[in-house]
């Protein structure tokens, strides 16, 4: 499918991925919807940020998608629905479950249900690598268990079969794209990335994280922009779970070195209790299989950690205005 002329639809389009897949979208030629969620300062997240060129290509709509005549507004008319919203802070799981259930669960059911009754011509559902829970072998293929050891996980869980079910029940050709841990400029210091860089270049010496053993196969954004966008043009991806990492793997604590060194700053790292995910919730190894990725698409990671670090530290260095280093955002 060429993505040129096609009227895109965005759920999340305002957030982190989902604001870098907007853009990109953009750029190919396509007619994009933004569904930003309703607030009251009419704000548009990220959107509100990007240069005029880029701003007056999209028909920003303010909604819900746990709002299902809503849904049923802004899918009509759409041939393609890339569908990012969520609530994605694994802490916040922890306090309030049933609100992960309602917009993860429930709301990717109204979004696929709109999309069934108005003959949306392809829909990319974006899962996390974080269904997979810690790994029970390694390099992880879209074959491996799911394991909810989290309540954001679990919904996540939910959610992806939800959207299996459509595609077998009712055929709706529906992909769910399973990103690992993407990073990179706009990120919020809920992730461990920038909440490591904001820290370092407020001039903390001491930085505060969690444990840092666990392991993760990162991934800079725009090669997960890249990843939502080639797999939406694939014939061959309909129906499929696909695995989108880099099939690099590092740990937390030598993530922390290597930004250390980039920045150039020597520093201690303090192990805060707030920010230790219980002990059997913790995901302790990711590392991801992308073979599939790469027998059905045209995709391929081009950033290097390196390169990506040092684009998000620059961002980062010019936009502090964005973080709160003292604060845990949970």
């Amino acid at each position: 499918m060429n993505l040129k002329g096609k009227r895109i639809l965005v759920t999340g389009s305002e957030g982190f991925i989902g604001s870098h897949l907007t853009e990109r979208l953009v750029n190919l030629g396509a007619e994009v919807t933004a569904l930003v969620q309703y607030n009251s300062f009419n704000n548009w997240g990220w959107i509100d940020t990007f240069d005029k060129n880029i701003k007056d290509n999209i028909n920003v709509i303010t909604g819900d998608i746990r709002e299902y005549d809503n849904m049923k507004r802004v899918v009509k008319g759409q041939n393609v629905v890339f569908h990012l919203a969520a609530l994605i802070a694994i802490p916040y799981s922890y306090l309030s479950p049933m609100a992960y259930v309602r917009t993860n669960v429930e709301g990717t059911t109204n979004v696929l249900e709109a999309c069934r009754e108005y003959d949306v011509q392809k829909i990319i559902h974006t899962s996390t690598s974080e269904t997979y829970g810690t790994a029970l072998y390694v390099p992880i293929d879209e074959k491996h268990p799911l394991q909810g050891q989290s309540p954001y996980s679990a919904s996540k869980i939910g959610a992806d079969k939800i959207a299996e079910s459509f595609y077998k029940s009712f055929n709706l050709p529906v992909t769910t794209i399973r990103p690992f841990n993407t990073y990179g400029p706009r990120q919020s210091a809920r992730a461990v990335i920038p909440t490591i860089i904001s820290q370092i270049l407020s001039g903390k010496t001491e930085i505060k994280l969690g444990s840092l053993k666990p392991t993760r196969d990162f991934n800079y954004v725009k090669d997960t922009a890249e990843a939502f966008v080639k797999i939406a043009e694939s014939d061959k991806t309909v129906g499929e779970v696909i695995n989108a990492g880099s099939n690099y793997e590092i740990s937390i604590g030598d993530t922390v070195k290597k930004i250390a060194n980039i920045i150039g700053k020597n520093i201690n790292i303090h192990c805060d209790d707030e920010r230790i995910r219980p002990v059997n919730s913790e995901v302790n190894r990711l590392l991801a299989d992308n073979r599939k990725i790469k027998e059905l698409t045209e995709w391929r990671p081009q950033y290097s950690l390196d390169d990506g670090l040092k684009e998000t530290i620059g961002w980062i260095k010019n936009n502090m205005k964005y973080y709160k280093a003292d604060i845990y955002n949970v």
